[in-house]
């Protein structure tokens, strides 16, 4: 399982004292990049390729309220793939206390060659990284 340990920050409160809903996101993009990063995809390598994910879809699911500093343990699994992986749906999972789920973001990717500005299946060795990537219980082909 690939995963996170990330804290919700001042700046990611909203007036209700919680986490706010963008916020999750933007955890959410931050775990996807540390992933790629780990297994050699760094933000260098991309711009290398002139390649980069892009997101059509985030969906957010809240089962708690997170507060001001609570740690959270973040998960990424892949959720979808297509078989020359150039779509994919990433899973996201936030808990606080190591094991209570407080949120879930669903998101719907592919890649875009930033040269053409159009969309590209990715190199054979992010493919293998991203199929490396526990699958969710629903996974399924795109």
């Amino acid at each position: 399982m690939f995963e996170k340990i990330l804290f919700a920050g001042w700046s990611d409160m909203d007036f209700n004292s919680h986490m706010r809903n963008t916020a999750y996101l933007d955890k959410s993009a931050d775990v996807r990049m540390m992933f790629f990063s780990e297994n050699n995809f760094p933000m260098v390598e991309f711009e290398r390729l002139k390649l980069g994910p892009v997101v059509f879809k985030d969906e957010v699911e809240y089962y708690k309220e997170v507060h001001l500093l609570d740690e959270l343990r973040v998960t990424l699994a892949v959720a979808g793939l297509s078989a020359n992986g150039g779509r994919f749906c990433m899973r996201n999972e936030f808990f606080v206390n190591q094991d209570k789920l407080v949120a879930r973001v669903n998101s719907t990717c592919a890649w875009l060659d930033l040269g053409l500005r159009k969309l590209t299946a990715p190199p054979t060795d992010l493919l293998a990284a991203l199929d490396a990537l526990p699958k969710s219980d629903d996974f399924r082909v795109l």
